[in-house]
């Protein structure tokens, strides 16, 4: 009856995850459907744009929503693109192109997918140089690597 341990069912104990939230520690910008923001935006992991974004930045990830129209120049690992995009951009990791999304300009990635119905045009470069930082700390590291093959690598 007056037992001090605690009962298991109770709130207490219980670590509830918000799926809704964003993990404690994480960075996410959302700009809304309707809002319009121009200028830079700094240590972001996600970006989601729903309005209208003339922006610079450099993130994780970035989602230009259906009704997302964003300008600029954007460095990201990956890039998902329901709306419209025009600019800059270099995608190190994956950039997808929705059924009616399209991408104009100067973009340059590592690996590409375009359903069926999503526009890209302007300067489309694919690179293999796009790298993250980690990822060549750990080449370097590797000492494995036949002299062929390091030429290879220097030479692409």
């Amino acid at each position: 009856m007056f037992d001090k341990s605690k009962d298991k069912n109770s709130d207490d104990d219980k670590t509830v995850t918000d799926v809704f939230r964003p993990a404690k520690g994480s960075a996410k910008v959302v700009i809304g459907h309707g809002v319009s923001i121009t200028g830079e935006i700094k240590k972001a992991d996600e970006v989601q744009i729903d309005g209208e974004a003339d922006v610079t930045m450099k993130t994780d990830n970035i989602v230009i929503g259906n009704t997302g129209n964003c300008k600029g120049n954007i460095e990201t690992h990956n890039a998902d693109i329901w709306g419209v995009f025009d600019g800059d951009l270099k995608a190190s990791g994956t950039l997808t192109i929705q059924e009616e999304g399209t991408a104009t300009g100067t973009i340059e990635y590592q690996k590409m997918q375009i359903k069926l119905g999503g526009k890209l045009s302007g300067d489309i470069k694919m690179s293999d140089k796009i790298q993250t930082l980690k990822k060549d700390v750990k080449e370097e590291s590797n000492s494995s690597i036949s002299l062929q093959e390091s030429i290879k690598r220097d030479n692409k």
